[in-house]
Order: C-alpha cells, then structure tokens, then sequence
C-alpha cells in the first residue's frame, strides 16, 4: 500500500516590525517557531515574534513552492487582501494553474 505523502503548506506571517514574509512548511506551527528562536530564514532573525496571517493547504511541494513565489511577487496591499479575504487564494491559485 502507497504510504500517503505528507502536505505543504504556505503560510503568510506579519513580522513585529510590520513586514511580512512568506514561506513554505509541512508544519506551520513548528516553522513558526523556529522563526521566533532566530533559528528559522534568515530574514525572519530578529523580527519576532510573528503572528500568522494566511494558511493555505497544497497538494505537493511543487505547487506550494509556485504559490509562495506568486504571493511574494504581490505588491504589499494584495498580500493583506489575501490575508483578510483567504477565498482570492484560491483565484490565484487557478491563475497559477492556467499557466502550467
């Protein structure tokens, strides 16, 4: 029997100094902390503690690898619109799958 693969998620999180950043885990949670230890990107080191915004569940690396690209490409603005509206994910998401 195929063992199951484990999902990927992205995740958008506000920095305490108001920036944010995007990435990619199979545990949010624990990427998380590893961000507030000084321990997770290097971008991330001295801006904790964050507090997550947006979560979104892909059905592989791959695709959440593609998504984490596009939301960073967005300007400032759209990121928080993804974050109070998570349903425009989707839409991006569909972009995002109408080009490959």
């Amino acid at each position: 029997m195929a063992r199951p693969r484990a999902a990927w998620f992205v995740y958008l999180a506000r920095c305490a100094d108001g920036t944010l950043y995007c990435g990619v885990a199979r545990d949010v949670v624990e990427r998380i902390a590893t961000h507030d230890a000084g321990a997770g990107a290097k971008y991330t080191r001295g801006r904790g503690p964050l507090a997550v915004l947006l979560v979104r569940r892909c059905r592989d690396r791959g695709a959440a690898l593609r998504l984490e690209h596009a939301i960073k490409r967005l300007p400032r603005a759209r990121k928080l619109a993804l974050a109070e509206r998570p349903a425009r994910v989707a839409a991006l998401v569909r972009a995002l799958a109408a080009r490959t």
